[in-house]
């Protein structure tokens, strides 16, 4: 399927999305690509390294305080907020990493969970962060000329930033790097026993996965000029779990595909009247409840396996 099909599907894709706008509601778009971003970054870290992390809002909540902050307060420009976002996030993925690398299973995705708890209450208590309240109001900015007020402009440089975080991906993936991941997830005795460092391995997947995260988030407190807990609560972290899961794990087009259903299903619920009485988080849960015992590759990885079987697509 990633051979000579590949660059078909994502023209096609590319071209919808350059169109959606003119259609669809920009903010709602770029929220979305937001999520799929940060979807297809810690399906990076699981879906190819084996690495259960229930902390990734930390990295996403961190960036985009970061970003609100150097932004409102400092008043920097837009791409260099960005970027500092995106470095709090890679930095703070190699502490934990540090941390957490060590261990595996239940006992790493417990050590993420706690050290993503901590940096949910530091914001909670951090005179900068707003609170409760969080950090409102964050300008836009321009980005290298371009005004980043029209939501038209800055849906294109979402969408831009997004295609290139995202090859950025699929070529980790197909790297030696990304290869060696896989191997670890396999098979992490052979992988050690052929010679490779293993937890230099994780530790780098981790500050990717982590960095590209953040620059998620930080693109996200430019889009809605928000910074909140939400951000860095738990919560945020089940949802990019249920994302991964429901579009395929260990796909590239599966995260942005779940994110997509997942905002979309939010925003939906949200200003529908069957959100009264059916919300979000129980849809959610039984769409993930059906997908766990009918699509257990999910709904992109099911795809790719009946077209396998069906005309010998790889």
């Amino acid at each position: 399927m990633y051979g000579k099909y590949t660059h078909a599907i994502h023209a096609g894709l590319l071209l919808i999305a350059l169109i959606a706008p003119f259609g669809i509601y920009p903010v709602f778009l770029m929220k979305m690509l937001c999520f799929a971003l940060y979807a297809c970054a810690f399906n990076l870290l699981l879906g190819y390294a084996g690495l259960l992390s229930f902390g990734h809002a930390a990295f996403f909540g961190l960036a985009a305080y970061t970003t609100g902050h150097v932004l409102k307060e400092l008043g920097l420009p837009t791409p260099l907020g960005l970027a500092l976002g995106t470095l709090a996030a890679g930095a703070l993925g190699f502490v934990v990493g540090l941390l957490a690398i060590r261990r595996q299973g239940i006992y790493f995705a417990m050590i993420t969970l706690a050290l993503s708890q901590m940096v949910y209450f530091f914001f909670l208590q951090a005179p900068f962060t707003g609170g409760e309240n969080g950090l409102q109001g964050i300008p836009r900015g321009s980005f290298f000329g371009l005004d980043l007020g029209n939501d038209l402009t800055l849906y294109y440089v979402v969408l831009g930033i997004f295609v290139a975080a995202y090859a950025l991906i699929q070529r980790t993936v197909h790297s030696p790097f990304g290869q060696v991941l896989k191997a670890i997830k396999e098979n992490e005795p052979r992988a050690i026993s052929l010679g490779y460092e293993v937890d230099r391995y994780k530790l780098l997947a981790m500050v990717l996965s982590a960095s590209l995260a953040g620059l998620a988030g930080a693109l996200k407190s430019v889009v809605l000029q928000l910074a909140s807990l939400g951000d860095a609560h738990w919560h945020a972290s089940g949802e990019v779990v249920l994302m991964t899961l429901l579009g395929g794990m260990g796909t590239l087009l599966g995260p942005v595909v779940g994110a997509g259903t997942v905002v979309s299903l939010q925003n939906y619920l949200a200003s529908s009247p069957i959100g009264a009485y059916l919300p979000a988080p129980v849809v959610l849960g039984a769409i993930f409840v059906i997908c766990v015992l009918a699509f257990r590759r999910g709904f992109v990885g099911e795809l790719l396996e009946v077209l396998r079987k069906s005309f010998n697509i790889r």
